[in-house]
């Protein structure tokens, strides 16, 4: 596989006062991958795909697609690429179908060809039914869906999703996924997604780069930046209002393993082999204590947990925040 996208100490600053949006991030995207770019709100995700889309000229660093400077030649660019930002750009007073056949139009395609990528879109997104309609009387899921399939009227080298599910219903997100899932395998192409779902970039990605203040802090498949948050959990779910400090106390005098809380759980990081036979015992020192148990599971490492070990908060951790730009 050949090299789609480098990027390469990447800068980007906003305001008087330099607000740094990226701070020297380094990226490769391999040709024909699914790439996912995962971290918070303010971490800089959009900010790198509005540069690599053109939008945006970076104040240091380069990025390249194919060999080809981004900013040195824009127009070959956008030749290749396609992009689904975070709001849903079509247009309302028009029909599905219409929006669909005028993108086509303007990609120069002819009309009997635009009409066959419509209807083939219209099929692929579940939205054969209300092809006719309206786009504004469409519901925020389909307006969503109908968006990426706009995207998708002429075959991109590299398609950009800009947090492509973000706000959408559970049934909505899933045939997104699934297009998205096909459309990248069956026809090739490259595609650059950005999320805050860890779910979403498990799912669908061949490849993670987690992106934290700007700056590139973890790279890898999905399972191997889950290797970097050692150790199975054991999960225990505690009936509302107990005191978990006391339940923090008494699961500590009973384990080897890390305790940590959150909300009405406590979590144990240790290898599962090494509870065989001591769960029933823990349940048990928890009983004694008069501490009931709602619920216990057992499970692997997630996305989640090696973001939170690499960073020190979660993903969707609203806590951080930049300062505002201008």
């Amino acid at each position: 596989m050949t090299d789609a996208i480098v990027v390469q100490d990447l800068q980007k600053s906003y305001g008087k006062v330099k607000v740094k949006a990226l701070d020297g991030l380094n990226l490769t995207v391999r040709d024909g991958a699914v790439h996912a770019l995962l971290g918070p709100n303010g971490s800089g995700k959009t900010t790198l795909v509005r540069i690599l889309t053109t939008l945006l000229r970076p104040n240091g660093g380069q990025a390249t697609m194919y060999g080809v400077d981004v900013t040195a030649a824009p127009h070959k660019i956008r030749d290749w690429i396609a992009l689904t930002g975070q709001h849903v750009a079509t247009d309302g007073t028009l029909t599905g179908r219409e929006n669909l056949e005028l993108i086509a139009r303007l990609r120069r395609l002819d009309r009997g060809t635009a009409q066959r990528r419509a209807t083939e879109l219209l099929e692929g997104f579940e939205l054969v039914d209300a092809a006719n309609r309206a786009v504004q009387t469409y519901s925020g899921g389909m307006q969503r869906r109908l968006d990426l399939a706009m995207s998708l009227v002429t075959q991109p080298r590299v398609l950009f999703l800009d947090e492509p599910t973000i706000n959408l219903d559970p049934h909505s997100r899933h045939v997104i996924w699934k297009y998205i899932d096909r459309f990248a395998r069956d026809a090739g192409v490259t595609v650059v997604l950005t999320t805050q779902y860890l779910d979403e970039a498990d799912r669908l990605a061949d490849h993670v780069t987690v992106i934290d203040r700007g700056k590139t802090i973890a790279d890898g498949t999905p399972d191997e930046l889950k290797a970097l948050a050692s150790g199975d959990r054991v999960e225990i779910t505690l009936s509302s209002g107990t005191d978990l400090q006391q339940a923090e106390q008494v699961l500590g005098q009973h384990s080897s393993g890390a305790v940590t809380t959150d909300v009405d759980a406590l979590q144990l990081v240790a290898p599962v082999t090494s509870y065989v036979g001591v769960l029933p015992r823990l349940v048990r020192a928890l009983d004694e204590a008069h501490i009931e148990v709602a619920d216990l599971a057992v499970r692997r490492p997630t996305l989640d947990d090696a973001f939170l070990a690499l960073t020190g908060h979660k993903a969707e951790d609203q806590r951080y925040k930049p300062a505002r730009r201008r």
